[in-house]
């Protein structure tokens, strides 16, 4: 039961890592950038949600809503000040604003809400269920974790393959000068796209917090970049390769914490992504691309 105890915390914690890395693939893989300012995303919405139930007396799921909306259109203002002027600039500066804007974010929470760890409340509960006469027990946090985690990707997945502008956001894609010309508006589609990453930044730092209850200014920082992490492992700009990758990133972890050291348990993560990338350069479920000259 003690294995099956850590496997169900691996995939709890994956499927944070998957929502999280959902939200990378889909900017990368659409808009071509890394942003690193994801993590403290999260951070605010798990914030956005502690204050809406603990000093505003909302209730769970407002909170909850509440989270996504800010962070929606915090995502949204972000991509315009920050990311949109530097469209054609390279990817080095891209990488630079983004490390800024994720220090002006964290240093923009400790100002507002200081560097005292808040204890966050569960927006799930803390109801447990019992198996095999009480020997395993399931949060209900686990198992809203998952099953969120399951109908993201699917929801996504539908939604880039089926709606008007999943396909304009397939073809920026794959080229964004003809997309342009077919009458793609570019800069609309990319800031839709950095909205609904954002949306699921929030979703994902409430879940967090709900499993790990305790919040700080820089609680979005390891596991943004475990989250990147399980993009790349999974095949960054795949939707099914981001849940892939946080999934096994999770079960990694937490096996490897139990069974190995919990010292060593972040290295032993980031040994296995290099294997992996050795062997596999584009990712497990990544595809290889030609570049057009």
């Amino acid at each position: 039961m003690t294995f099956l105890s850590y496997l169900i915390s691996g995939i709890s914690l994956g499927s944070v890592y998957a929502i999280i890395a959902l939200g990378y693939t889909m900017v990368y893989g659409i808009a071509k950038m890394l942003n690193f300012a994801h993590g403290d995303v999260i951070m605010i919405g798990a914030y956005m949600s502690f204050c809406a139930t603990a000093y505003w007396g909302l209730t769970p799921l407002v909170s909850v809503l509440l989270a996504i909306v800010v962070c929606t259109v915090l995502g949204v203002v972000i991509e315009g000040l920050a990311y949109k002027p530097l469209r054609q600039a390279s990817s080095l500066a891209v990488l630079i604003t983004a490390i800024g804007v994720s220090y002006f974010l964290q240093n923009a929470a400790l100002k507002i809400w200081g560097a005292n760890p808040k204890t966050f409340t569960s927006v799930v509960g803390s109801h447990t269920f019992k198996l095999f006469g009480g020997e395993l027990s399931i949060t209900m946090t686990t198992v809203v974790t998952v099953a969120a985690c399951i109908i993201i990707m699917v929801g996504l997945t539908l939604f880039t393959t089926k709606t008007k502008i999943g396909t304009a956001m397939r073809a920026v894609s794959e080229d964004k000068g003809a997309a342009q010309l077919m009458g793609i508006n570019v800069n609309t589609t990319i800031s839709i796209t950095f909205a609904i990453g954002s949306g699921l930044a929030a979703v994902a730092g409430v879940l967090l917090c709900s499993a790990y209850p305790t919040l700080m200014p820089t609680t979005g920082a390891m596991p943004g970049i475990k989250a990147f992490t399980a993009a790349v492992f999974g095949g960054i700009g795949s939707i099914p390769g981001a849940m892939l990758g946080g999934v096994l990133l999770g079960l990694i972890e937490i096996f490897s914490k139990a069974y190995i050291s919990t010292q060593l348990s972040d290295a032993i993560v980031f040994a296995v992504l290099i294997i992996v990338l050795i062997i596999k350069p584009d990712g497990l479920l990544g595809k290889r691309r030609s570049e057009k000259v």
